[in-house]
């Protein structure tokens, strides 16, 4: 049996469509934010020399990247609330991202930290900076500059993983999918418009970040 076609039967749903970008964009810029800040703390406790901070975030580093992001999105909206602990479907969804973020990002910023040449390091302590000064001005940024790419990268992956965030019924673009194809039974269409949103976003998204590191960084970073 032929199949008809027919991508105009979307138009109804546009406001639905528009609302479901700007909430995956919306969950994307609050998560990377406090994703990368989570992602710095880390590497610098996992890279410092009080051992038992260094063993604590390694644990949470090792859990998070061995387990399904979906596992954690379900813990934290269905799991806490046996705790007393209740959150709505949005900030369920934000805590599940940064959390992921942060340990994936641990790592990548801890390999640049790991890679500042001690050189750098002890030149900054013979100009009489503290370590945190040290960690600031001499290690932070060219750590950064070396690691962007691949920040770049995991930063487009968590966005891309926001979909699965429609099981607890936040209402981001694969939400909005979903609730229209259920509506007007036109699943090709429907979802051939949304791959190609989650595309656009992804592409939009690397091309911003590469802007920003530009800018940043110089000629320290080749475009993501």
């Amino acid at each position: 049996m032929a199949y008809s076609f027919d991508f105009s039967s979307l138009l109804d749903y546009t406001p639905v469509l528009v609302d479901g970008v700007v909430t995956t964009v919306a969950l994307t810029a609050v998560s990377t934010v406090l994703g990368v800040a989570l992602g710095v703390g880390g590497a610098a406790a996992r890279t410092s020399t009080v051992k038992p901070l260094a063993l604590v975030v390694g644990a949470y580093v090792e859990l998070i990247r061995n387990t399904p992001f979906l596992v954690q999105l379900f813990f934290i909206f269905f799991g806490l609330p046996s705790l007393g602990i209740r959150l709505a479907e949005w900030q369920a969804a934000v805590l599940a991202m940064v959390i992921n973020l942060g340990a994936y990002s641990t790592e990548i910023i801890r390999a640049g930290i790991e890679a500042t040449p001690k050189g750098q390091i002890e030149a900054g302590a013979s100009l009489g900076m503290t370590g945190p000064q040290i960690f600031r001005y001499v290690v932070l940024g060219p750590a950064m500059a070396k690691i962007w790419p691949a920040l770049t990268s995991q930063i487009v992956i968590v966005m891309l993983g926001s979909s699965v965030c429609s099981q607890i019924a936040a209402e981001e673009l694969s939400f909005a999918a979903n609730f229209i194809q259920s509506r007007n039974f036109r699943p090709f269409e429907v979802y051939f418009l949304a791959t190609a949103l989650y595309l656009a976003l992804a592409v939009g998204l690397r091309w911003v970040f590469s802007l920003m590191g530009q800018r940043m960084f110089a000629k320290g970073v080749s475009r993501a």
